[in-house]
């Protein structure tokens, strides 16, 4: 059975939804005035993986995933560029789907904009208001924290310390000093929508808040986001939430840890930010990023944790890669003994039951590929001792389809019988090994240019160079 880390309770906890085999899931998207980065890539991730799961378990999800599409991030950036805010957030809407989809993440079942539910933010508001937990001054709407005495159970802050180390704002009009706006009067210049407080437009608490309700009801399963979201975001999102509707909010909260940078914090002061357009296209990385390569690196940390970016990660991740596809290409040459076949089916029975075993343990993706890499292991033995056609064909399935799981082994690199056969023919073995022998001689010419230039030829024909500590090299197909 499924167990998830519940941030509200604190604790991992079975998971029950609300309705048998149904799961009702929302977690807070991007605010799209900017390049996605690394932590996002991470966050998307790590609920793409959940869903598919889910999905694989045998649920129907209904995974909501909203654009922030009004915010003063966006305005400021429309300023400056001397464009309409909707410019802006169309733009980077494009580059989300463009970048998300280089990494196999599939679109939610709805990927709701805050600008297209101000009905639903303004009944919201008038709602809080009506119960006496927020309240209007020259134009704004603020939710008053002291009239919700559960403040903070999310965050696991007491509003009294909050206010002690709360800087000196400079709205006197607030009652409190964490009180939140849930309703912003426009400036000169800034996009606004009609309401009974005048023009003006949300705070960005509330749009998540009506939006979800709008979609998945008053109370649904999960809600999820980075852990940076915990406090104030979903911790204000719960106030007012369950403040109007006297109901749970979301049953089970997930979160996701942070991203640093060569155990660095990732900063864009440090100079070590990188968005995900930026590590495709930087050749430092690694010889060539793919999203396959990318995803797996992601997966290689649990997704609770802090997650270690690094050039040496992106290396061994395309390297253990390399290796399940080496495999997958030896899977696909014909061979009619069947020695071994007796031995396959418990062996990927026992895969699958670990497999899931991980995933059932919140989520434990780098023991989920640990997994898989032992079957791999297991299998190179037996492709040496000579597997059937069928028996070959249930090895393959059966890394599809945990794959698909963890969203890795889908490219079309599964054609072992097309592309990987192609390179084949494009260079024998004595034209590789004339290569291997130029390369040898250009790197004691230390011209290492044209050595590394003959590695990513060889490269491009499928053909992968390894580097002993003796100084010579072996190479394979």
């Amino acid at each position: 059975m499924l167990q998830l880390f519940n941030t509200l309770t604190g604790k991992r906890e079975p998971f029950e939804p609300i309705e048998p085999k149904t799961v009702r899931m929302y977690v807070c998207g991007v605010t799209v005035y900017d390049y996605c980065h690394i932590g996002h890539a991470r966050s998307a991730l790590v609920f793409d993986v959940l869903r598919r799961y889910l999905e694989y378990s045998g649920y129907a999800v209904t995974f909501v995933k909203n654009f922030t599409d009004v915010d003063d991030k966006i305005i400021k950036r429309a300023n400056e560029q001397g464009v309409s805010c909707e410019s802006i957030t169309s733009k980077f809407i494009d580059a989300y789907y463009e970048d998300m989809g280089k990494l196999g993440i599939g679109r939610a079942t709805e990927e709701p904009k805050a600008t297209a539910h101000m009905t639903e933010i303004v009944n919201l508001t008038e709602a809080l208001i009506s119960k006496g937990l927020a309240y209007a001054v020259g134009g704004d709407v603020y939710f008053q924290v002291e009239k919700y005495p559960a403040y903070g159970r999310l965050s696991k802050r007491k509003l009294e310390d909050l206010q002690a180390g709360a800087r000196v704002d400079i709205d006197e009009r607030k009652r409190h000093p964490m009180d939140f706006a849930l309703w912003k009067s426009s400036k000169p210049g800034e996009p606004s929508w009609p309401s009974p407080w005048g023009s003006g437009r949300p705070g960005w608490h509330i749009e998540c808040s009506a939006m979800s309700i709008r979609l998945l009801g008053e109370t649904f399963d999960i809600h999820g986001g980075g852990m940076d979201l915990i406090f104030p975001h979903h911790e204000n999102e719960i106030a007012q939430s369950c403040g109007a509707t006297g109901k749970e909010f979301a049953r089970y909260w997930v979160h996701n840890g942070f991203v640093q940078v060569n155990q660095e914090k990732m900063s864009k002061s440090l100079g070590n930010f990188f968005t995900i357009r930026e590590i495709f296209e930087k050749s430092e990385w690694t010889e060539a990023v793919t999203g396959e390569i990318l995803r797996y690196f992601l997966l290689s940390t649990h997704y609770h944790g802090p997650l270690d970016f690094s050039d040496q990660g992106l290396k061994e991740s395309k390297q253990a890669l390399d290796g399940f596809y080496d495999l997958f290409y030896r899977l696909g040459e014909s061979d009619l003994r069947t020695a071994a076949d007796v031995s396959l089916g418990p062996m990927i029975e026992r895969t699958i039951s670990a497999f899931q075993q991980a995933m059932d343990n919140d989520l434990n993706t780098p023991v989920a590929v640990s997994e898989l890499q032992k079957l791999r292991g297991d299998l190179n033995k037996l492709v040496q001792q000579g597997l059937s056609t069928d028996a070959r064909r249930r090895a393959r399935q059966a890394f599809r389809s945990l794959g698909a799981v963890l969203g890795l082994f889908q490219t079309d690199r599964w054609e072992f019988g097309s592309r990987i056969a192609e390179c084949d023919k494009q260079i024998s073995d004595q034209e590789v090994e004339l290569k291997i022998a130029e390369r040898a001689a250009a790197k004691k010419q230390k011209d290492f240019t044209r050595a590394d230039a003959i590695r990513k030829e060889l490269n491009a024909l499928g053909i992968t160079i390894e580097d002993k500590p003796d100084g010579t090299s072996r190479w394979k197909r």
